[in-house]
């Protein structure tokens, strides 16, 4: 049996944008069933007292959508007695390596040639209907993985907002979560104790200063329209929800029943 997740949500110190997918409605009348899915920013910080609050809810598996580059910036997760852990990489190591050495390292002039203009929200959204698109092997394996035996899961990339925030999607997708839920669900990264802490060269006057922060502020940013472009991308190439699940993810309907038998009340 699965531990119930408190109401209150725990304040963990090293692990930012941690949370129960619990509760969500779909347009059956069903609910997402509490203490079986989790999404969070990375592991690599947690502390003892973050660890031992993890490794209570008896997690089965946890999905770490990182690639190399992002581990080495990082470190490993923590490990947790008794839990698999899957990285399923959703970028490659060396796509966009360049432009996030210069988010992290440039000066203002660096960052206005690359995000200005509108540029930092395109690259956002071409993103999300890559990974929607190109990653199709990586969340049919969540889906069948989440659908056999790998509840209660945990899935993180980095900040959990971004990766995470598309795979979490998907899942709800096939739980046949409303999609207005989906969409609130994933702005709640916004909040600012669930922010991915920002980290960048230089002195705090030169390299927080407010104009460097907006021009950063989209990749950091969970907005609506990211979202609705990666559902946007699964209807212009399949047609539909149920065809993506189906056809682009060989998610059958009997596996789609067992997954609901999981994680649905």
């Amino acid at each position: 049996m699965t531990q119930q997740v408190p109401s209150t949500e725990p304040e963990l110190a090293g692990v930012r944008n941690f949370r129960d997918v619990g509760g969500l409605p779909t347009v059956d009348g069903r609910r997402v069933r509490h203490g079986v899915l989790f999404r969070s920013g990375h592991l690599a910080h947690a502390t003892e007292e973050d660890a031992a609050f993890l490794a209570s809810l008896g997690l089965h598996t946890i999905f770490d959508f990182r690639n190399a580059a992002d581990q080495k910036l990082e470190g490993p997760d923590v490990e947790l007695p008794g839990v698999r852990n899957v990285n399923l990489p959703l970028s490659d190591p060396a796509d966009g390596a360049e432009f996030w050495k210069m988010v992290r390292d440039g000066d203002l002039d660096q960052l206005r040639a690359i995000l200005d203009g509108g540029k930092g929200a395109d690259r956002m959204i071409a993103s999300y209907r890559k990974i929607v698109k190109e990653r199709t092997a990586e969340h049919s394996r969540v889906l069948h993985s989440l659908a056999d035996d790998s509840v209660p899961a945990l899935m993180h990339c980095a900040a959990g907002k971004d990766r995470a925030g598309i795979s979490i999607a998907v899942t709800l997708l096939a739980l046949g979560v409303e999609r207005e839920a989906i969409v609130a669900d994933y702005l709640e990264s916004n909040a600012k104790h669930r922010r991915y802490k920002v980290r960048r060269s230089g002195s705090a006057d030169s390299a927080y200063t407010p104009e460097v922060m907006d021009l950063i502020s989209p990749l950091f940013d969970a907005r609506a329209e990211y979202l609705q472009a990666a559902f946007g991308s699964i209807e212009e190439t399949w047609g539909d929800t149920e065809t993506y699940l189906t056809q682009g993810l060989g998610f059958a309907p009997e596996s789609r029943e067992r997954l609901r038998e999981r994680l649905l009340d």
